[in-house]
């Protein structure tokens, strides 16, 4: 298990450094110039002059390589830089809004799984029954329909019609409960159906029938047998998608005005903040990586027969 610790802790120095140099080669290719839209935000008055100062102020007259250079040396040493729009130093403006997302990633994951768990798992001891028509109608539904649509649906009927929940912001639970419902109704319905096709599978095998011939009870030969093995090609998918809802649910946040890392990134983009964006982009990296490491350890734990081993393969069965 160390021996793969260490490997894939060394993996992340190229994923790092590959991501850094495709980070900054884009962002340096974005158009417009940041020094004049940080004048124009600020009420300053837009000259040549004016202008050419505040690029120099920035470094931005320097050739792309020698910035890079100068950027990641400052990363080397956990500086991300500081804002060109706020001037507070970028790793406090990403962690200061991170802890929304993580908030709002969790609770969406959690009306995920108290939704696409009994849905899934309903659907496949009961197939082609009610219940799997209707799993299957959903999974439709949650595929197809847009986030910003459902949000919007949501705001529309919950907060403007009833007035049940809020509409923006981040104060409370009720401000979480539709962000979340939003973020949550279309992974609960790709996840039910992935269970379902796992959990038929996994009730193919042989040991599930030598334990039913056993005579062992059939809630525990789901729960015990059946259930924990099909839930590995959910570990896999939900650990990406974990990433990806760390990383700022960039659509969602801006619906509800939700102040995440993904709200954090758009603002960037429009006021050309490049540090900010770099930053974001390092930052989301290295979550992605440790997220894949946690699903991989999970393995082990999930299946006994998979082992984390030396050589070329990493699984041992």
């Amino acid at each position: 298990m160390s021996y793969y610790l260490v490997k894939r802790l060394l993996y992340l120095v190229p994923v790092m450094l590959g991501v850094s140099i495709i980070t900054f080669g884009l962002v340096s290719l974005a158009p417009g110039d940041p020094a004049e839209i940080i004048m124009q935000s600020g009420g300053t008055e837009v000259t040549r002059e004016a202008v050419e100062a505040m690029r120099e102020e920035l470094g931005l007259n320097d050739p792309v390589h020698i910035r890079y250079f100068h950027w990641l040396n400052d990363v080397l040493h956990l500086d991300l830089g500081e804002s060109y729009r706020t001037g507070r130093p970028v790793a406090e403006e990403i962690f200061c809004r991170f802890p929304a997302t993580l908030e709002l990633s969790l609770a969406a994951v959690l009306f995920m799984l108290l939704v696409a768990l009994p849905s899934g798992i309903l659907a496949a001891l009961h197939r082609h029954a009610f219940v799997d028509h209707i799993s299957r109608i959903w999974a439709l539904v949650g595929a197809s329909v847009p986030d910003f649509w459902l949000g919007l649906l949501l705001i529309y009927y919950f907060s403007v019609k009833l007035g049940i929940f809020p509409v923006m912001g981040r104060e409370g639970v009720k401000h979480l409960v539709l962000p979340a419902v939003t973020l949550g109704f279309g992974l609960a319905a790709m996840y039910a159906r992935l269970l379902r096709a796992s959990m038929l599978e996994v009730l193919e095998q042989d040991y599930i029938k030598v334990a039913r011939a056993r005579g062992l009870k059939e809630k525990l030969i789901i729960g015990r047998h059946a259930f924990k093995n099909a839930l590995l090609p959910v570990v896999t998918a939900l650990g990406m998608r974990l990433g990806h809802l760390l990383g700022g649910a960039v659509i969602v946040e801006t619906v509800f005005a939700w102040p995440g890392v993904g709200r954090l990134l758009v603002d960037a983009i429009f006021n050309r903040d490049y540090p900010v964006i770099q930053g974001y982009a390092l930052t989301m990296a290295v979550v992605f990586v440790f997220i894949n490491l946690l699903v991989d350890i999970s393995y082990f734990y999930l299946d006994p027969r998979i082992r984390l081993g030396r050589g070329n393969n990493v699984f041992r069965s």
